[in-house]
């Protein structure tokens, strides 16, 4: 009796025992395809709403492209820069060219990678390596204050660069929806070269509209009256005939200045040849008196 009741007692442990292994190993083997969640990056995504932060304190910002292979190469360096920014009192950030073309107008971005450095709103081009040595020794031995800083129109908060990063922007994002029409919506590319044509076509005239528009508001012309007419041209023929009998007698007078010159010239001449005359007739006088003078002495 007692070894025929043991018996499923141990066959019911048994089976226990094999169904919680076999629930363990299946945990198990469910946790091993589960990933492990990613260690938190340091590196702070800039983009173009939190761009501003980098005005105060000091930081370095790396513009790169997903695609770029020169940029994934020095992601591990970066990524371990960053995590030795609290010790080098230093923020780290990055830019995707793609996402944000704004800023990488903002910055004038024209290679990649592009490494900046920035302390109070002062900005600096990195043209280092970009590897974990060199950009320690960048910010430890200070070597930034050797590196002329971008100032005036080149500086990335001036005026200038806020138009080239709306430009740059918009440039952006017509090319996105160059690749939604021929990409997603599968429209061939010269329709969509035509789209844009046309619509700059389109936004072209309604600039100059707008300017026309703009023009009239700030210049008024005077009113024209039918009735004013003939009174104007009354008053410009009257006017017009005032000028010409005012040069008239300035030719006049101009006349009569001359002849009064050739008038007194005349006299003067006629003067001088009277006075040769009168000492010419003196001499037949005065010879008498000459050997008169001689005769005595």
């Amino acid at each position: 009796m007692a070894g025929g009741r043991c018996g499923p007692r141990l066959t019911a442990l048994l089976a226990a025992w094999v169904a919680a292994a076999a629930a363990a190993a299946e945990e198990e083997a469910v946790l091993e395809h589960i990933p492990l969640p990613a260690e938190r990056s340091m590196v702070l995504p800039m983009t173009a709403s939190n761009w501003t932060l980098v005005m105060e304190g000091e930081w370095m910002l790396k513009f790169y492209a997903p695609w770029c292979p020169s940029c994934q190469q020095t992601d591990s360096e970066w990524e371990a820069f960053a995590k030795n920014g609290e010790l080098l009192h230093i923020s780290v950030g990055k830019v995707d060219v793609i996402q944000e073309p704004g800023l990488s107008g903002r910055f004038f971005v024209t290679t990649l990678p592009a490494f900046f450095h920035a302390k109070d709103g002062i900005f600096r081009r990195y043209r280092g390596p970009g590897i974990y040595e060199d950009l320690q020794n960048y910010i430890l031995e200070k070597k930034w204050q050797s590196v002329e800083p971008l100032t005036g129109w080149k500086s990335p908060a001036s005026l200038t660069m806020s138009g080239m990063a709306g430009l740059f922007s918009i440039s952006g994002k017509i090319w996105h929806l160059h690749n939604y029409f021929t990409v997603t919506l599968g429209i061939p590319a010269w329709c969509s070269y035509v789209f844009f044509i046309i619509a700059t076509l389109i936004f072209g005239l309604l600039m100059g509209l707008v300017l026309v528009l703009i023009s009239e508001c700030f210049y008024m012309p005077f009113p024209r009256n039918s009735s004013d007419g003939p009174e104007q041209s009354r008053q410009s023929d009257e006017a017009h005939g005032a000028e010409q009998l005012q040069d008239a007698e300035d030719e006049k007078d101009d006349s009569n200045e001359d002849e009064n010159k050739d008038s007194l010239g005349d006299d003067e001449e006629e003067k001088e040849d009277l006075g040769d005359e009168d000492v010419r007739s003196l001499l037949p006088a005065l010879y008498p008196l000459r050997s008169t003078l001689n005769k005595m002495l």
